[in-house]
């Protein structure tokens, strides 16, 4: 599968090395290139500079031939922007965007952006902890 990853953050970077464990052609795009220190050093996958609501930068990181979009940037606006850009104009089969605010991803979820909050997720894994 090939797969491009905005944001090269902490989950960013997991991802990527988790992919590319497994042999997926993985490309991750950052606005900071100090963030790629955070790769492994045996990835295999591909490192750019750019900005993922850039489709000039999107088309360098291999969107056009993309099985996969993900979009972990600490922004909720730009990684909304850029899953929609990636799903609306180059038709990416599988895009997923993460969104801190629980209230924006009830709203892009029927949009119909396949969106996740771990604010959520993680105030449910707390709430089962504290009620078992």
């Amino acid at each position: 599968m090939k797969v491009v990853i905005m944001g090269c953050g902490r989950v960013g970077a997991q991802l990527a090395a988790l992919l590319d464990a497994e042999g997926h052609l993985v490309t991750t795009l950052d606005t900071d290139a100090y963030s790629f220190r955070r790769l492994p050093p045996d990835f295999n996958g591909t490192a750019l500079l750019g900005n993922g609501i850039d489709e000039e930068a999107l088309i360098r990181a291999g969107i056009e031939e993309a099985d996969a979009f993900v979009a972990v940037t600490q922004g909720d606006n730009r990684n909304v922007m850029a899953a929609q850009i990636a799903k609306h104009v180059f038709n990416v089969p599988r895009v997923i965007c993460r969104i801190y605010d629980p209230l924006r991803q009830e709203l892009y979820s029927t949009l119909g952006l396949e969106a996740f909050s771990p604010t959520t997720i993680f105030a449910q894994l707390l709430k089962e902890k504290l009620v078992s």
